[in-house]
């Protein structure tokens, strides 16, 4: 039996980044099925070009912040940070695991939206088809790797073979087995070839995931985050808690820790999380450059086409 490492949990969810305003609009929010309105709210407008400064120091959030005001501010963060890592060709790897409904795809959401596309990217991965079977356990995720100047973010990852694969029957033991001895192997060569490997865990409690699993089942919008294999983890949630264990003992090295955020309050975990990641990479502070933009070339000669040539969305708004 593999012994489990508790002292080694890291925990840093518990700094409150939250106001009690912000608890009560949460409560609010979720009656009133107005997420997608709150969603829009929070997308920050930012510049997307900066010169190198000094290094970038932690910001202690005011005790009488905002939700939304201290969002921005990481999502500023979050674009010098991106720019550090396109300029300098980094490599950063963020995995993020965790009981379902525990808003790892909430946390994920928050950082991409104020970055490019083509330097950030989510990957998540669907079942495995008959071909990957038969490949190496990490050969599809290997392909997805970040290259020289990327970020990407793993919505799951190859941990699934430790959790739903290993709870719902579908690898072997020797399978199962063999993933646990070879993932720290795997991980350290990752981290000794330059990628900057970071792994969370998004960990809810009982009472508060099956609220979310019941908003999920009324509300139209979020339905289709609800899953067959949601429902059935339900089922399965002891023996989750056990998997998780026997993975935290054997996968949560010095070299690759795991970080454990309390995802109870989804707010709270989205703030706590983009922080600490910000402080796992070292990226240096970075301010926006002037631009001069140039003057419209002259139409000498052009002619538009009619405009009954075209087709036009209608305005209905």
């Amino acid at each position: 039996m593999l012994a489990l490492r508790r002292s080694n949990f890291r925990f840093f969810a518990r700094p409150v980044f939250w106001g009690r305003d912000d608890v009560t609009k949460e409560s609010k929010s979720r009656r009133s099925g107005g997420e997608v309105v709150e969603s829009a709210s929070e997308t920050a407008r930012t510049e997307q070009y900066w010169v190198l400064g000094k290094l970038s120091k932690p910001r202690k959030p005011p005790k009488d912040y905002h939700y939304v005001e201290e969002l921005v501010q990481l999502q500023i963060e979050l674009i010098k940070m991106q720019e550090w890592v396109r300029s300098n060709r980094h490599r950063l790897c963020v995995v993020f695991e965790g009981r379902d409904a525990a808003g790892k795809g909430g946390v994920i959401k928050r950082i991409t939206d104020p970055l490019n596309p083509r330097v950030c990217r989510v990957v998540a991965l669907a079942t495995p088809t008959e071909k990957e079977r038969g490949q190496w356990y990490f050969q599809r995720y290997v392909a997805e790797l970040p290259s020289a100047g990327e970020i990407v973010l793993f919505d799951r990852s190859w941990y699934n073979r430790a959790g739903v694969e290993r709870v719902m029957g579908f690898c072997t033991e020797d399978e199962y087995r063999e993933f646990m001895r070879s993932c720290p192997l795997f991980e350290e060569m990752l981290i000794r070839s330059g990628i900057i490997l970071v792994k969370y865990w998004f960990s809810v409690n009982d009472e508060e995931q099956e609220v979310r699993f019941q908003d999920r089942m009324r509300n139209p919008i979020k339905r289709w985050k609800l899953s067959t294999m949601d429902i059935s983890s339900r089922k399965h949630w002891v023996d989750y808690s056990r998997a998780k264990d026997l993975m935290f003992a054997q996968t949560d090295t010095k070299l690759s820790p795991w970080y454990v955020v309390n995802a109870d309050d989804k707010k709270r975990a989205r703030l706590n999380c983009i922080a600490h990641l910000l402080s796992r990479v070292p990226y240096n502070d970075l301010n926006p450059v002037e631009i001069e933009l140039p003057p419209r070339q002259a139409d000498t000669g052009y002619k538009r086409p009619k405009l009954t040539s075209q087709r036009f969305v209608p305005d209905i708004y």
